[in-house]
């Protein structure tokens, strides 16, 4: 049963072959992406019908348990390894439909790889490391590399180890001219596996900090990280479980649930639109749904005979609503519509809601304290009117 499943998804990957990135998508697009290692005890899927689009300016974390498919995922945008199926786009370049020869020239110029063990070359000095990706694509006159590499040293504060050999600095600093390397042609995109992984907490700190300089000048960087308190400050978070996408709006709203927790909320919710002005949820009336916003805006307003109703809050995307009806088991306590533009959400049953809680103790707490504050937020309100 289990080799069936396994060819059966391998096979709905490759129904779609896309040639070309969608019109206005992303500077990295993934479609579809399916990658499996064939093995002693059969075929094995490490990445499952993956589709993300990464808009450029982007700081994207990457996270997962190991063996999640994590670093597959990045090893598949820098082209380092193919799909078995599905498509990726870097900056409106096939990256799945080039060979060895041209996805090396290409990788040079248009991408920067940062790895967790750093792989400077022992025997090339800082500068010569740095200079060698310049010198690999023919990047700059060659009387202007030198240069141009010091002042990559300097960004990364390691100008005056230019001419020591990398077993002479330390790992931070190794890193740090690992970065360098990095954006020796100026790639538009970075992608690093783990960069702070190897790292006291003191370096990885200032080596992070370099990341966000690098965002903030305009460079788009994909970040795998099994740290938590980084992966707390990235612009973006995107999590593997098994091989497959986690809706990132219910990561958002909703952190304290399990992966797994979280692939199966995800496989079972509803994406819903509606209209601008449409009524979602109706004061008074039963509500059997719980809803997390990821597009546009909702106003929360409380019914007032003789005149319009009096808005009281307004939310946006990554918030929810929908569970003081649930925990309470009655009627809703104010009217929610979709504001000035069309809402999308996605929404998950009552019963799939109170399964997830009573699973889950963490997350129970974060809703009922939410509940609580809302029911209060509402009776302060209703005073003042």
């Amino acid at each position: 049963m289990f080799q069936k499943f396994k060819k059966k998804e391998k096979e709905v990957a490759e129904i779609v072959q896309i040639e070309e990135p969608s019109p206005g998508a992303g500077i990295v697009q993934i479609c579809n992406l399916y990658k499996s290692y064939e093995t002693a005890a059969g075929e094995f899927p490490v990445l499952k019908n993956l589709n993300i689009d990464i808009q450029p300016g982007e700081f994207v974390g990457i996270i997962g348990k190991s063996g999640s498919g994590k670093s597959t995922l990045i090893n598949m945008i820098a082209g380092i390894d193919h799909p078995t199926a599905g498509a990726v786009f870097v900056d409106d370049t096939s990256v799945h439909g080039m060979n060895e020869s041209e996805m090396s020239k290409w990788r040079g110029r248009n991408m920067g790889i940062v790895f967790q063990f750093f792989q400077l070359l022992p025997m090339l000095s800082v500068l010569e490391n740095v200079m060698l990706p310049m010198d690999f694509c023919n990047v700059h006159l060659p009387r202007e590399r030198k240069e141009k590499a010091l002042e990559m040293l300097d960004m990364v504060e390691m100008v005056d180890h230019a001419n020591k050999l990398p077993s002479a600095v330390s790992g931070g600093q190794q890193q740090r001219v690992a970065i360098a390397r990095a954006l020796a042609n100026n790639p538009p995109v970075i992608v690093a596996d783990e960069p702070t992984g190897n790292l006291d907490s003191h370096t990885a700190e200032a080596v992070f900090g370099l990341f966000e300089m690098l965002v903030n000048q305009g460079k788009t960087i994909m970040m795998v990280t099994h740290d938590n308190s980084l992966a707390r400050r990235v612009t973006r978070t995107i999590l593997l479980a098994d091989g497959e996408l986690v809706n990132e709006w219910l990561l958002r709203a909703m952190p304290t649930l399990s992966h797994p927790q979280m692939l199966k909320a995800t496989k079972a919710m509803e994406p819903l639109s509606f209209a601008a002005g449409q009524k979602i949820v109706k004061e008074n009336e039963i509500n059997d749904r719980f809803y997390i916003i990821t597009e546009g805006f909702v106003n929360i307003a409380l019914n007032k005979p003789g005149s319009e109703n009096l808005v009281v809050n307004r939310m946006g995307p990554g918030e929810y609503f929908g569970e003081v009806e649930l925990m309470n088991g009655g009627h809703a306590i104010a009217t929610i519509t979709a504001a000035e533009i069309p809402v999308k959400v996605i929404s998950m049953e009552r019963a799939l809601f109170e399964e997830l809680l009573n699973e889950n103790r963490d997350t129970k707490k974060v809703i009922e304290a939410m509940v609580s504050r809302r029911v209060n937020e509402n009776k302060t309100a209703r005073s003042k009117k």
